[in-house]
């Protein structure tokens, strides 16, 4: 084999080859995942795997334009591979149910392309899942969200993790307040996602700002753990718009409770998201070994209007990939019911077809082969590709 064939054999990068138990594994850990939004009412939804390039554009306010997969079609239209469901998702509902005033509970499962350099380890194509409940403006649809998330991971086999709750309200509602222009809130935005207080406070200061307003849009950094910092969020919140974000986060713990899943939530008031689609309460799922968040998720009550059909919504997203990469590294993926069975046949082919037929009709996946090698041969080749055993007739 030429230099070239070599290479051809390998993947570029960012993407891999999955197959064999861990294929297995990844496909059970989805479908524990997906039984539970079942559980809930969620159904399944299906979009292109490419989009118009407007639909993701930076007025939606999603993917960055120099991360995208771009091409274009024969009629010169710019096309994207899908960076993110939810705008896809909010399309899809905006052209086939723009008169539906009952809520709307979808729930999908698909691959997004995200074309970064800054890779870090993590894949440029992902297997993702999740859901939207489109329709329904209310502390209960953020909570039943988050609570199915809890227990959809709970299902797939995760323990150990931790579901941190923010309000992009409270943040926005301290800007207004302390009267910053867009661009600077945009800036501002940046330097608390990365928790560079030292960064945030030289910016605010060049700013001219009242100590008040400084104090107050630096405390979000601190304002992170249990239900106690909702109540300190208070003595910083001098705008409606903050003190209501509190008060929606506390009635969503509330229900939270009552679901059972309070012992998984935690709070985060400095909590922004790269989409800046986001509207009110958001959160991001973290478990140990997984490197950054599993999932993440929020309300998005502007979106679907951008495709002309005004409705509040929220929902969430799980790295597929990522919760895989927990629960291996955990050693907490759930047990396989392998049925795969190797048949390797000396003799008479009908009586083997007949046999595997046998086996088949019992619910096994059976695979005949013939026997031209020595046993140990089938053995070993059954051991590396997945087999739970091989049968010699």
């Amino acid at each position: 084999m030429d230099y070239r064939g070599k290479r051809l054999v390998h993947t570029p990068e960012g993407v891999r080859d999955i197959y064999g138990k861990e294929y297995a594994n990844k496909q059970n850990i989805q479908r524990l995942f997906g039984d539970k939004l079942h559980s809930f009412g969620y159904q399944d939804i299906q979009t292109p795997t490419f989009e118009f390039f407007d639909v993701f554009s930076l007025e939606i306010g999603t993917t960055p334009s120099k991360e995208l997969y771009k091409f274009f079609d024969k009629e010169g239209n710019t096309l994207v591979l899908r960076p993110d469901f939810t705008p896809s998702i909010a399309r899809c509902a905006a052209k086939y149910f723009m008169d539906e005033t009952i809520p709307l509970r979808f729930s999908y499962a698909g691959n997004n392309f995200i074309n970064t350099g800054n890779l870090q380890g993590k894949l440029k194509e992902t297997t993702q899942m999740g859901a939207e409940l489109i329709g329904d403006a209310s502390p209960e649809a953020d909570a039943e969200i988050i609570a199915m998330l809890v227990e959809a991971l709970l299902n797939a086999g995760l323990k150990d993790f931790q579901v941190s709750v923010g309000q992009i309200d409270y943040f926005k509602g301290l800007c207004a307040q302390a009267e910053l222009d867009k661009e600077t809130e945009l800036e501002l935005r940046e330097f608390i996602s990365i928790r560079n207080d030292f960064g945030a406070q030289k910016l605010l200061e060049s700013k001219r700002l009242s100590e008040e307003s400084i104090t107050a849009l630096l405390s979000v950094n601190g304002l992170f753990g249990s239900y106690d910092i909702l109540d300190k969020a208070l003595e910083y919140a001098g705008n409606p718009r903050s003190i209501s974000a509190v008060e929606r986060l506390k009635r969503v713990y509330e229900l939270l409770k009552i679901y059972g899943v309070e012992k998984y939530i935690s709070f985060d008031l400095a909590m922004v998201s790269k989409y800046h689609y986001y509207t009110g309460v958001i959160f991001s799922a973290y478990t140990y070994q997984a490197g950054s968040a599993i999932a993440k998720g929020g309300r998005y009550d502007n979106l679907l209007e951008k495709f002309g059909k005004p409705s509040p919504a929220t929902g969430f997203v799980v790295i597929i990939d990522d919760l895989v990469t927990a629960l291996t590294r955990q050693k907490l993926c759930p047990e396989l019911e392998n049925k795969n069975i190797l048949l390797v046949y000396e003799g008479d082919i009908a009586n083997a077809i007949k046999e595997a037929k046998t086996y088949r009709d019992k619910g096994y996946r059976a695979t005949l082969m013939k026997l031209e090698k020595d046993r140990h041969s089938y053995e070993k080749f059954a051991g590396e590709n997945n087999f739970s055993r091989v049968i010699f007739i």
